[in-house]
């Protein structure tokens, strides 16, 4: 294995650990596609560090059960944004 991607593992699978991030915000921080973290997560980490890899498939495992509830809050947010800018407007023309 490449010495960058070993490198990128570990760090990534650290970061996860350290921040509990899901697999978007970690590939959005790392600059690499979400399917690039998972193959990392998933199939590289187990060769490199087993022990690193349980740890980090806990974590992916809970983000996974609490996807459809960060689903619910980010909607609930963006309706929320998009009835309270209405009223903003209404408020600098009268």
């Amino acid at each position: 294995m490449k010495r960058e991607i070993y490198l990128r593992v570990t760090e990534a699978a650290r970061h996860i650990l350290k921040t509990g991030e899901t697999v978007r915000q970690c590939a959005k921080r790392f600059g690499v596609s979400k399917t690039t973290i998972h193959k990392d997560m998933r199939d590289r980490l187990r060769e490199i560090d087993p022990a690193l890899f349980a740890d980090v498939s806990e974590v992916l495992e809970k983000n996974r059960r609490e996807r459809h509830l960060r689903g619910g809050m980010a909607t609930r947010e963006k309706y929320l944004q998009l009835r309270a800018q209405p009223e903003a407007s209404k408020r600098r023309e009268g």
